[in-house]
């Protein structure tokens, strides 16, 4: 099931009010610059979320760290994002209607009139690295799509190494043990308290809504 699966989409939102708080604060998490902008809107996430990822990094192997890509991401990011990828499978895929080609964008990309979670605070993307520094590989690079993957950035690929399946246990039991839920098209994309987490936890409303940028 999608984001854009009116099981998700219809989960209603009551909104707690939690701040967003930033991640580059806390020594445990290691923060990437690969999409950094210029105040850092990245490294921002919900507070229980932030609290989340912080229990997760205490519980990984020695060896391990995890690494920050993206948390909170502007509204006007989002619709970038979408609008961009849905103009690429259009030219790929040119027999699709239109929504068709916006279920086919929500694996990658969550629409931005559905209360995209990276636009709440809910969502981070992320990945492990080694505490002596090299990122760790999870069998594709980080934000592949579907299509640059050949699928292999869906969660339960079973077109990737055997390293590379047990590097993305060790992320998802920690995220898992911490309340977290994956969107499954993407190892990378988890998330706590949008309407997405509410489906795979079974809650029964979400607790964050959309959010201005801090």
């Amino acid at each position: 099931i999608l984001m854009d699966d009116p099981t998700v989409t219809k989960i209603p939102v009551i909104e707690c009010g939690e701040p967003l708080v930033d991640l580059g604060l806390n020594p445990l998490l290691v923060i990437d610059s690969r999409l950094a902008d210029a105040v850092g809107k990245h490294r921002f996430v919900r507070a229980g979320l932030a609290q989340r990822l912080y229990r997760a990094a205490e519980s990984l192997p020695d060896e391990f760290r995890l690494l920050v890509v993206e948390g909170y991401r502007p509204l006007a990011l989002q619709i970038r994002y979408f609008n961009e990828y849905v103009a690429d499978l259009r030219k790929r895929f040119p027999g699709r209607n239109e929504r068709e080609l916006r279920s086919l964008a929500s694996r990658y990309v969550a629409p931005p009139d559905d209360l995209p979670p990276h636009c709440a605070g809910a969502a981070i993307d992320l990945t492990l690295i080694r505490k002596d520094g090299p990122e760790v590989y999870m069998g594709t690079e980080i934000n592949d799509s579907p299509e640059q993957s050949g699928g292999r950035c869906y969660s339960d690929s079973q077109e990737i190494s055997k390293e590379s399946t047990s590097n993305r246990a060790v992320l998802a039991t920690a995220l898992e043990n911490a309340g977290l839920a994956n969107y499954p098209t993407e190892w990378w994309h988890w998330s706590y308290g949008d309407r997405y987490w509410s489906f795979k936890t079974a809650t029964q409303t979400a607790i964050y809504g959309l959010i201005d940028s801090p």
